[in-house]
């Protein structure tokens, strides 16, 4: 153990994204919104067409500006093509392994109710439609690839090695491909499925009619902020690819993080309507509390939108690498600046915010129970941040930006003073074990 913090960096580490690739992401957004503004394109289809319109930018500027492609941490060597004959039965086996993996997947769609129900019917059109593409796509993709790779043998590759029984797959190789695959399948699907809804709310938007009241216009900038967040949500999900440096290093091998992450969203959320952690109990919320006061409405919704701005914000930092319960490269830029989770502390002020649990026209007993659901359900988000922390800590790159943040960002150098100052800095800068 470390007796101080001296040892701490003063400099900031580098952040695995540039500003850039989400500038160039929500320009290609915005540009999408307004055609679809003036076409009236407000369907589904437009939506995903959206997702398409801000993720070409960000792969533009990540390999012609960025560069992306040629860091060592993609494991790419560019000058080394291999034969094609030397790495065929390698990419044989990486396919086999992909090929299972993907079919398992179809199968807990197919045998899963709730994928066949509501706004998931949509994530499995077009996962069907994309499926077939992707099998044709994978094939010569996976081949040209290999040639490329300093060690052609993943996750994939182990996979499948294991699946035709030769005694070289990597069990811990296996485990992480399969967690990471297991990300990706729930959480693409689910994002799918909520694409379109704020999308076809901002196309269908009367803003003069929005912008008369407060109340409206602090409600439609706050969609507009989710649907900054899903897009770019969705595509990192879709775009875990080595050559755009975006692929997954490692998915959370702690079954706490898993159960943490898992209960925030469909079909094992907690906080859903009628759920034990449902968290909008009161009979009024912040516009009925403050109706009739417009500078109070006015000053409450600014911060409200504030608030989901800097939740957008965390999303759109990550560029093309946003995704739960994985290392794709550490993010130190942006909000990420001023605490090492934006997105959590944001998102639980925000609910805090609008809900007032505090306020009721019911009597102290329904107080306190709104009141301690809620902060029972920002629980759960300090123990997602605690279960994720402990994950990137094997990466000394995470503990270099987790011990600067411990000593500049204002966040968490606040939570350090209050609750422990320099020992719990110092403790939250070592490996976990």
């Amino acid at each position: 153990m470390y007796s101080g913090i001296s040892s701490q960096p003063v400099q900031r580490p580098d952040s695995a994204v540039s500003t850039g690739i989400g500038i160039a992401g929500l320009l290609g957004l915005a540009l999408w919104l307004a055609i679809a503004r003036i076409q009236g394109w407000d369907g589904p289809y437009a939506a995903m067409i959206g997702v398409f319109a801000t993720g070409l930018p960000m792969v533009l500027w990540a390999l012609c500006v960025d560069k992306v492609h040629r860091r060592a941490s993609t494991g790419i060597d560019w000058t080394d093509a291999k034969p094609v004959r030397d790495i065929l039965t390698i990419s044989l086996t990486k396919l086999a392994g992909l090929l299972a993996t993907w079919g398992m997947i179809a199968v807990l769609y197919c045998l899963c109710r709730w994928y066949w129900t509501g706004n998931y019917g949509f994530s499995m059109q077009m996962l069907g439609f994309a499926a077939p593409v992707l099998f044709l796509i994978s094939v010569p993709y996976v081949i040209w690839l290999d040639r490329y790779l300093v060690n052609p043998r993943d996750g994939a590759w182990h996979f499948g090695a294991m699946l035709l029984g030769r005694e070289s797959a990597d069990r811990e190789q296996v485990y992480n491909h399969m967690r990471s695959w297991a990300v990706k399948g729930f959480f693409l699907a689910f994002m799918i499925s909520i694409v379109p809804g704020g999308f076809g709310e901002i196309v269908r938007l009367d803003i003069r009619q929005v912008l008369q009241n407060p109340v409206l216009t602090a409600q439609w900038l706050i969609v507009a902020m989710f649907v900054v967040d899903v897009q770019f949500a969705t595509i990192g999900y879709m775009l875990t690819m080595k050559p755009l440096d975006a692929h997954i290093r490692t998915a959370n091998p702690y079954m706490a993080g898993w159960v943490a992450a898992l209960i925030c969203y469909p079909p094992f959320i907690l906080m859903d309507v009628g759920g034990p952690l449902y968290y909008y109990q009161n009979d009024h919320a912040w516009m009925d509390w403050f109706g009739g006061n417009m500078p109070l409405l006015a000053l409450w919704g600014v911060v409200l939108v504030a608030l989901t701005g800097i939740y957008a914000w965390a999303t759109v930092a990550f560029g093309l690498r946003f995704s739960n319960l994985t290392h794709r490269g550490i993010i130190t830029h942006g909000p990420y600046i001023f605490t090492k989770h934006p997105a959590y502390v944001s998102k639980n002020a925000f609910w805090w915010l609008a809900t007032l649990p505090f306020l009721t026209n019911g009597s102290v007993v329904d107080m306190i129970r709104n009141t301690a659901v809620l902060a029972a359900i920002s629980g759960v988000y300090y123990w997602r941040a605690r279960t994720e922390e402990k994950h990137l800590m094997a990466d000394p790159a995470y503990r270099a930006y987790a011990a600067w943040a411990n000593t500049h960002a204002p966040v968490p150098r606040f939570v350090n003073w209050l609750f422990g100052g320099s020992r719990r800095a110092v403790a939250e800068t070592q490996p976990a074990e």
